[in-house]
């Protein structure tokens, strides 16, 4: 699993940022999401994917789908495209874990070329509707919400008894596994 584990983007932040621009401080944040994301969804057990908190909350399962929309529209709009809706019900743990990973890893690689956000929208496609809105929202909207729901991802599994592993350091964004 360890391997697996290196495959995957955000197993470590990385360098930090030449300079403190508004993409390199966007480069962090996303970057900072990444990892968390990524340590809170490894190793999930069936038992875990599956833990409420109460009956009226969301599985883990269900916040890692709701995490991997968020993660196309944050993508989609660092790339200066449109997020559309995806069917996320019959999505695998593993296709939700490696494609959240992944549109993030787009998402920073979007931002080597962005200096301007000024020209940036959050468009978002849904079956009856079309929205767009400022890149502001894109910080306090999907970004904060992914970076909230990874917390519930780490919070869930500790109560389902598969605690994140020791070693995981957000602060630093490095691990000692």
């Amino acid at each position: 699993m360890q391997g697996q584990e290196k495959a995957l983007p955000f197993a470590e932040i990385g360098p930090y940022p030449e300079d403190y621009s508004a993409q390199g401080v966007m480069h962090r944040l996303i970057s900072g999401l990444g990892y968390r994301y990524h340590w809170a969804s490894a190793e999930l057990r069936p038992e875990d994917l599956d833990y409420r908190a109460s009956e009226d909350s969301r599985s883990i399962r269900e916040i890692m789908a709701h995490i991997y929309g968020l993660s196309t529209t944050i993508a989609a709009t660092l790339e200066g495209g449109v997020a559309e809706a995806a069917n996320r019900d019959k999505m695998t743990y593993e296709f939700l874990r490696e494609e959240t990973l992944v549109n993030l890893e787009r998402a920073v690689i979007a931002l080597e070329g962005t200096e301007d956000f000024s020209d940036l929208s959050v468009k978002i496609v849904r079956p009856d509707q079309t929205y767009e809105f400022e890149f502001w929202h894109l910080i306090n909207g999907q970004i904060s919400d992914a970076i909230w729901h990874s917390g519930q991802i780490v919070m869930n599994r500790r109560a389902s008894g598969n605690p994140i592993r020791s070693g995981v350091n957000v602060f630093l964004g490095q691990s000692k596994l």
